[in-house]
């Protein structure tokens, strides 16, 4: 896509909409970053490995946020939904693991008043509260190690299957105002991420780790067209990408980065062949 292009596709997207008065809010006490987290096995929950303690350290490390939005790649609807109970349950939404982890509990706090707020605004595309969603295991995976204590309210944000991937992003954009509000955006899902492909005991397959690696330096030079238009980026990306959820949530903060704004890689691995572990943090 040209660049003009792509700049005029943005801007008379009537999405940007409902979100616009967050970034006109004067600056909340603490400005949180915005983060991109390679899950993976919903086992880095329960285990202590290089994955987990670095979404530990991270826990520590950042300013206590007043509430975390997750963009998760497990939960897609059609319109946009956002979590609304006000004690949301722990989704076990996988099987052929421990029992250990089929009993892990997350009892965060939801956001109800969050959702409200955001809600009342006027929306260009269906938009509304599931009182009864409760966290996925993109969500709670990642946060049982970072809080442990579960004692910052969490609320999700659904991935719209009508959406394409230029509106993801340009959604991404728009919730870039809530960061000045204390709130912690983490999108969660895998730069490549092939199921059919996987093997457990193997490193990165080749193919993974230069699809990956294409990846970060799009990213790294802000090339943020050709990520949305990721067909072009490799040879291989069908098999990196076979279908889109666990990409998107990447979008939506490569969406809300300011273009000075620094970015880090963290838990930078291709594993079990076809899993990108690597991660980014915008803003720290």
């Amino acid at each position: 896509m040209k660049r003009l292009h792509f700049i005029s596709t943005l801007a008379t997207m009537t999405l940007l909409q409902p979100w616009q008065y967050l970034n006109a809010l004067p600056d909340g006490t603490v400005a949180m970053p915005a983060l991109f987290v390679g899950h993976g096995s919903p086992m880095n929950a329960i285990e202590e490995n290089r994955f987990s303690k670095r979404w530990f350290e991270l826990g520590i490390q950042l300013p206590k946020p007043s509430a975390i939005l997750c963009i998760s790649a497990h939960w897609e609807t059609r319109g946009i939904q956002l979590t609304a109970s006000p004690q949301p349950e722990t989704i076990h939404d996988f099987y052929g693991f421990p029992e250990a982890l089929h009993q892990a509990q997350y009892p965060a706090p939801g956001a109800p008043d969050w959702v409200e707020k955001l809600l009342k605004e006027s929306w260009s595309v269906p938009a509304s509260a599931d009182p009864n969603r409760g966290l996925d295991h993109g969500t709670w995976s990642v946060l049982m190690p970072m809080y442990p204590k579960a004692d910052v309210p969490v609320f999700q944000l659904s991935l719209n299957t009508n959406f394409t991937p230029e509106q993801h992003y340009a959604l991404g954009a728009s919730l870039a105002g809530l960061r000045k509000k204390g709130v912690l955006i983490i999108g969660s899902g895998n730069l490549v991420h092939n199921l059919g492909m996987l093997k457990w005991q193997e490193a990165g397959f080749d193919w993974a780790i230069q699809v990956n690696n294409s990846m970060k330096t799009a990213i790294q030079e802000q090339r943020h067209a050709d990520m949305i238009q990721y067909r072009n980026l490799s040879t291989e990306i069908l098999k990196a990408i076979p279908t889109e959820e666990h990409y998107l949530p990447a979008l939506y903060m490569l969406g809300m980065r300011e273009k000075a704004e620094s970015l880090a890689f963290f838990n930078d691995e291709t594993i079990m062949g076809s899993i990108s572990m690597t991660s980014f943090i915008i803003g720290a």
